[in-house]
């Protein structure tokens, strides 16, 4: 067999140097390069989707991933049906330092490791208003920045509240679309009736048509929101609207030309989707063609500080830092809700002092990375107006909380001339959900 050699996108060197080698089997001679460029996985198997395909028929079509975390490489077998043994240990994720050899089905690979010195780290403390000054999240900005620039679909993924949509608000700032709209699709949100018609648009005869995302979204960025959650009988329509940059409205047959950035996010493992028949592989395929993945804050701690403090200026607004011992207190926890739920509690701090928990695990916002929008004026004596109704603890802080939010939306709406862009800018919100705070505050 013809040996070839792959690397993955060069979007600058990040770490040390892996290079994947197959020794024994189908594929002999086949190598994957991973430098640490692409903040995301590299995928081993069968299917077409993989950054290293093999042909050995007992490799699963997803068998491994790969990720070049620094000086390791971190190998996570994918629930493939005959494993993965590294020097003949059965292994379900494993640590790589170079020098091992990798088993999957008949096919070998040997892990080397290059020699020289590591490159210089990058050493910013954010990407736009996306934060955090641990390696993790240093290692994903050289990415964005080159992301930014490029027109290619891209994979945001992370749990729950780890700032996936304002993430991909930011590459769209940062690059050349910018001047373009920025439309949002939620996949969670959309009942699956009116999926086909909010992507692609309507007519009907005698009304007026109806605009689908992709048309609104025209020479801007459409973020595909949880597309994890994409009914599978939609998923073809996105792929042939993806594949051919054309859209047809329901009720139509016209095809209507599109230009736009597609952007998705997911919380879901999209592989393991994909290998459980969930998630279509073509599609996968041409969205994930660059992955960026989010940590979750419990393997960012060092970040927590500077997030908290973030959130509390902006809240403040008077420049004044965290308490030292709630600091060291949030420091402590794990933030299941990740950098939403580090937001909500800083909020709640200050609306409801000691009254608040450290953490508001399983109350969650509708924000993203950033904190819900209030201020700190007025809440002592809020909290004693509350407290004087002799209210459970749960509905004295919602009525608390909701004051203190209404509160900080008309402020920064007013320091700001009305402009929401703007004012969720200077709150360190994704628009959406700053539009979606403002909304909420208004039907009250």
């Amino acid at each position: 067999m013809a040996t070839t050699e792959r690397k993955r996108p060069d979007l600058g060197s990040l770490g040390t140097t892996f290079v994947l080698a197959v020794v024994e089997g189908p594929d002999v001679g086949s190598r994957l390069t991973l430098d640490g460029a692409e903040a995301g996985r590299a995928l081993v198997g069968q299917s077409a989707a993989c950054d290293l395909r093999l042909t050995d028929p007992l490799v699963s079509r997803r068998h491994l991933a790969l990720d070049a975390c620094g000086t390791l490489l971190k190998l996570v077998d994918l629930r493939s049906r005959n494993h993965t043994f590294v020097n003949g240990v059965d292994v379900v994720e494993a640590n790589l330092l170079g020098g091992e050899l990798v088993r999957i089905g008949d096919t070998s690979l040997r892990v080397e490791r290059t020699a020289g010195p590591l490159p210089a780290g990058d050493t910013r403390d954010r990407f736009g208003r996306t934060l955090g000054r641990s390696d993790a999240m240093r290692r994903i900005y050289p990415v964005c920045d080159r992301l930014a620039t490029s027109n290619v679909p891209l994979v945001i993924e992370g749990e729950t509240g780890t700032g996936k949509e304002l993430l991909a608000e930011c590459l769209h700032e940062a690059g050349p679309r910018n001047p373009g709209p920025f439309i949002v699709f939620d996949c969670a949100a959309i009942p699956m009736s009116e999926v086909e018609a909010t992507l692609f648009g309507i007519e009907r005869a005698g009304e007026p048509p109806r605009v689908g995302v992709f048309e609104l979204a025209n020479g801007g960025t459409l973020l595909v929101d949880e597309i994890g959650e994409l009914d599978p009988s939609m998923q073809p329509l996105l792929l042939r609207a993806v594949d051919r940059g054309e859209i047809v409205r329901l009720g139509s047959s016209a095809r209507v030309k599109t230009d736009v950035r597609l952007i998705a996010t997911t919380r879901r493992d999209l592989d393991r989707e994909v290998q459980e028949g969930r998630f279509r592989d073509d599609l996968f395929y041409r969205l994930a063609v660059a992955r960026v993945e989010l940590p979750p804050l419990r393997r960012r701690r060092e970040d927590i500080p500077l997030l908290a403090t973030h959130f509390w200026r902006v809240l403040t607004r008077d420049g004044s830092v965290p308490p030292a011992d709630l600091a060291e207190r949030f420091a402590d926890l794990d933030w299941p809700g990740n950098v939403r739920e580090l937001a909500n509690a800083v909020a709640r701090r200050l609306a409801l002092g000691d009254l608040a928990p450290a953490a508001s695990a399983g109350i969650s916002h509708a924000g993203g990375a950033a904190p819900p929008a209030g201020s700190g004026a007025g809440a002592p004596s809020l909290v004693d107006e509350v407290l004087a109704l002799d209210l459970p603890l749960t509905q004295a802080r919602e009525r608390v909380v909701s004051e203190f939010e209404r509160r900080y939306v008309a402020r920064v709406l007013a320091n700001h001339g009305g402009n929401i862009a703007r004012a969720a800018e200077a709150s360190g919100l994704a628009r959406r959900y700053f539009q979606i705070l403002r909304a909420r505050q208004q039907t009250k």
